[in-house]
């Protein structure tokens, strides 16, 4: 997943994170983002996934953005990437990954080689008597 941190601003400390895509970042009551500061249009910015290329921003026409104070109109992001839109600053992350549990599984592994185990002895002892 990819998170948005909102550096300055009314919401300056919020993370945003994106769970699904497009996402849509503006003033606008349909944006996934919403934002109210000033220079913020109403649809702003986009964030797309490309498998191709990963996440690519695109600024809508006529919107002006920078990333890591370089104007873009599209750029494929990168973890860290500083998003400035009017008086607004985030920076864009990969959000942290959640690690499965896996005990269960490591469990009926175990109770397989138990038995396999039980099993061997059992044969070899038939075997021999």
């Amino acid at each position: 997943m990819v998170q948005l941190k909102v550096l300055s601003g009314n919401k300056a400390g919020t993370i945003w994170v994106a769970r699904r895509f497009p996402v849509r970042i503006g003033r606008s009551a349909a944006a996934d983002l919403q934002l109210e500061e000033n220079g913020v249009w109403d649809q702003h910015l986009q964030l797309d996934f490309n498998p191709a290329e990963g996440i690519v921003l695109s600024a809508l026409p006529n919107a002006l953005a920078t990333v890591n104070g370089q104007p873009v109109h599209q750029t494929v992001m990168r973890n860290g990437d500083a998003i400035d839109i009017g008086s607004l600053r985030m920076q864009f992350w990969l959000s942290e990954t959640r690690q499965v549990g896996l005990r269960f599984r490591e469990g009926l592994t175990w109770a397989g080689i138990a038995v396999v185990s039980l099993g061997q002895v059992g044969l070899i002892y038939w075997l021999l008597h």
